[in-house]
């Protein structure tokens, strides 16, 4: 069915430029004559290599167009946002009844008749759910105000453009779902600080890889870990990729378990105070080795 709907966009369509690619890419993914498609933002911005100003712009060109329509009341897989191309449909539709009538008939109805109504049951074989509302919140935004007729414009939140339900890295559209490693600074670089850092997949393997995790085991990997971040936790919000490479280095450098470890508290586990200098570390340490009995006392 994506055929048709790319057929009609080609054929019906006023869109031009990055609208006309927008709407290609969403009728390239319509499984059924109803077309209907699902999308994110992250995949249009891929698929048209345009800018995210550019494609939520066009979304909202397309809206005003009625060439496109934003279902509110479903979502798509991971919760991405469901489009629908309304005169499209209404043109297969109406393709459809002509052909009842009459099998030999060719080429195209001169009008398209009214958009047909969807049926949800067919949309769930593609991933494609309705929301789950509340007993009192309405089932569509009507930016209009009106009650009795709902408009297809997309609904504009508070900043301009269109709302999805995906952002990327940069766009903290979706702060209902946690992100490891990622905080969102006002210059628009993902940071994080020591503590919330976590270990990645790539540094566990870089560990393995290079032998640091045989030569001191999981438990003693462990606690250069939890030195590290005792070490790290006054330092500043960096990106997760400085704190990996920083995470790296320390580990490289930590000792094997028997050897003497002068940046450790003695009886205190692996990691020291935030405050404590290197020197003070030191004499802390050599303390207590003096207090430690030796058996010839």
């Amino acid at each position: 069915m994506s055929v048709d709907a790319r057929e009609w966009v080609w054929e019906h369509s006023s869109s031009r430029g990055t609208a006309r690619l927008v709407l290609l890419s969403l009728a390239d993914r319509v499984p059924d004559k109803q077309c209907v498609a699902w999308a994110s933002l992250t995949s249009l911005i891929k698929r048209t290599n345009a800018s995210r100003t550019a494609v939520r712009t066009a979304l909202q060109a397309l809206a005003d167009d009625d060439e496109l329509e934003l279902l509110d009341d479903y979502q798509g897989p991971l919760r991405t946002t469901v489009y629908r191309l309304p005169r499209a449909a209404a043109l297969l539709a109406r393709v459809d009844a002509v052909r009842e009538e009459d099998p030999d008939v060719e080429g195209e109805p001169a009008d398209a008749g009214p958009v047909p109504e969807l049926e949800p049951e067919k949309l769930q074989r593609y991933g494609i759910w309705p929301k789950t509302r509340t007993d009192s919140a309405p089932l569509r935004r009507n930016p209009t105000g009106s009650d009795s007729a709902p408009s297809r414009r997309i609904p504009t939140p508070r900043r301009a453009g269109i709302r999805t339900f995906e952002g990327t890295d940069s766009d903290p559209q979706n702060r209902s779902q946690p992100k490891v490693n990622r905080r969102y600074s006002s210059s628009g670089t993902a940071v994080t600080s020591a503590a919330e850092w976590q270990v990645d997949p790539a540094t566990h393997a870089w560990a393995r890889q290079q032998g640091h995790l045989d030569r001191l085991g999981e438990g003693a990997l462990q606690a250069a870990d939890a030195k590290w971040r005792a070490h790290r936790a006054d330092f500043k919000p960096r990106s997760a990729g400085a704190w990996a490479a920083d995470w790296r280095s320390w580990v490289a450098r930590e000792h094997a378990p028997g050897r003497p470890n002068l940046y450790a508290l003695p009886g205190k586990g692996p990691a020291q105070p935030g405050g404590m200098t290197r020197a003070e570390a030191h004499t802390a340490a050599l303390l207590a080795a003096l207090d430690e009995p030796t058996g010839t006392e």
